[in-house]
């Protein structure tokens, strides 16, 4: 039976705070998506591209979360210099050590604050990479990334992204083959995120992943397309999607990861008959 859910209010989703509400500081998006309605959030990793941030600031994030009175429900792992153009470490031979120390970075803010989702972006192909050992590296690190928040009871993320021609994992099935991998290798808390977004501008059918994978889906983000902007201003029937997926069995949260200037980013959400269909 599919799960009902109120597709035109916020307590329906997470907004995620690197994507939405870029006006504020960084320590200010969480009050600003209260303000907006929301009582949950995830994040992109938030220190500017550093992987062992100092405690206070540390502690100066977790704070304006408590400040804020939302929970954390997603959290990146670093992943580089993502305003540079990284979109991962894992993969990125030479980065091990900063790999494992943000690890346990990350599941000690998932302690603190209760986050159990945890999103690892692969990385890019490097010049003067072996592919193959890349892809070798990845999983030990994706190993390491598990055991690191499996006490806490979390979950690492593998996502394919668009966007980014060397990124190696562009659909559902590049990024559950990895999935498939990390568990081989022994870590079971590894799951796919479904970013509709990025299933649909590369090639993916949508529904066809949906009615196959929604069980081992780890974590559901969405934005419309073309342009990657709020629910309605592209094509992309995402309430469909979103229904199937909790109708084939997924069962957890929905984020807002698309971009859009905060005047009129929740304006689909304030519309009587509003609802993420595109």
């Amino acid at each position: 039976m599919t799960t009902r859910m109120d597709f035109t209010s916020p307590d329906s989703y997470l907004v995620n705070c690197s994507t939405l509400l870029t006006e504020h500081p960084v320590l200010d998006r969480a009050d600003a998506a209260a303000r907006a309605g929301f009582s949950r959030v995830e994040f992109w990793w938030p220190f500017d591209g550093e992987p062992r941030p100092a405690d206070a600031a540390v502690d100066g994030f977790i704070a304006s979360l408590a400040a804020a009175g939302v929970s954390l429900e997603g959290l990146n792992f670093w992943a580089g210099a993502m305003a540079q153009g990284d979109r991962g470490m894992v993969s990125v031979i030479g980065r091990r050590d900063e790999v494992a120390d943000n690890a346990a970075i990350v599941a000690e803010i998932g302690r603190r604050t209760g986050c159990t989702a945890f999103n690892a972006l692969y990385g890019l192909r490097q010049d003067g990479q072996d592919p193959q050992a890349q892809d070798e590296l990845a999983v030990e690190n994706l190993v390491t990334a598990a055991e690191a928040v499996a006490p806490i009871g979390g979950t690492v993320l593998v996502e394919p992204v668009s966007g980014a021609e060397s990124y190696p994992l562009k659909t559902a099935a590049d990024a559950l083959a990895v999935v498939e991998k990390v568990r081989r290798a022994g870590a079971t808390n590894v799951a796919l995120l479904a970013d509709f977004f990025h299933m649909a501008v590369n090639g993916d059918d949508v529904a066809a992943v949906i009615e196959q994978h929604a069980r081992e889906f780890g974590h559901v983000q969405i934005a419309d397309a073309p342009g990657r902007g709020a629910p309605g201003t592209g094509e992309l029937p995402l309430q469909e999607w979103v229904e199937l997926a909790y109708d084939r069995g997924y069962a957890g949260p929905v984020a807002l990861e698309y971009k859009q200037e905060q005047e009129t980013a929740f304006d689909w959400l304030r519309q009587p008959a509003g609802s993420p269909q595109g």
